[in-house]
């Protein structure tokens, strides 16, 4: 069954030749055309399988957000993106399911609607470094949060992350690229603002403590003393 395809966008040149296009592959089914953001929203109540939408029409994160609440079971796909990380973050948040760069061609725009009607990902490596950066930063900016609450300096909220991974000292030593000696001291800080006195109480905080080994103690003991 070919995937059922509504293609949006307000250039009716560029629209009615993408439509063309792709209408004539195996894959693909156009479904319908919607030149504005009425149509797009009313055509979408019939719940293609994917709607392709020009980022260059105008307020088209505004419409992406519109129809990604409006119905579950279609998937968007951006046409035409600047593979920028202000675009491709800000089209992730406004529920975009797959990208098509400006330079894509053909194949690539079927092989991008193929993955995302099978609810799949295809990025370029550029876009994927871009979705990372930023779930890497909010992973970042939580950590901080919740470490300020508790009263942690930028620092001790790091180390405090990493203990929560079950690394011992060694290893947070060799992934911040400080001394050993520090580590135990900032360790040593947390638990310390923390009210952590026995090694039971961490464990309700470390969900995977490594193993201790002779050369260097897991960081529950060397805190606990």
């Amino acid at each position: 069954m070919r995937i059922q395809v509504l293609l949006v966008s307000d250039a009716p040149l560029y629209r009615d030749g993408v439509a063309h296009t792709l209408d004539g592959t195996s894959e693909l089914e156009i479904v319908g055309t919607a030149g504005s953001r009425e149509q797009a929203l009313e055509l979408a109540c019939f719940q293609p399988d994917v709607i392709l939408l020009d980022m260059n029409m105008p307020r088209s994160l505004e419409l992406a957000r519109e129809i990604a609440r409006s119905t579950v079971a279609t998937r968007i796909v951006a046409l035409a993106i600047q593979e920028e990380d202000s675009e491709v973050i800000a089209c992730a948040e406004a529920g975009i399911a797959g990208y098509v760069p400006r330079g894509a061609a053909v194949h690539d725009v079927i092989d991008v609607i193929s993955a995302v009607a099978r609810g799949e990902a295809r990025c370029s490596p550029r876009i994927v470094g871009s979705l990372l950066r930023r779930i890497a930063a909010l992973a970042a900016e939580r950590d901080r949060s919740q470490g300020a609450a508790m009263g942690l300096t930028a620092r001790e909220s790091e180390i405090l992350a990493l203990l929560q991974q079950g690394l011992s000292n060694k290893m947070i030593s060799r992934r911040l690229g400080i001394e050993l000696a520090t580590v135990k001291n900032h360790v040593h800080s947390v638990f310390g603002k923390l009210g952590l006195r026995r090694r039971a109480e961490a464990a309700v905080l470390v969900q995977a403590e490594t193993k201790s080994t002779k050369d260097d103690q897991s960081p529950l003991e060397t805190a606990a003393g």
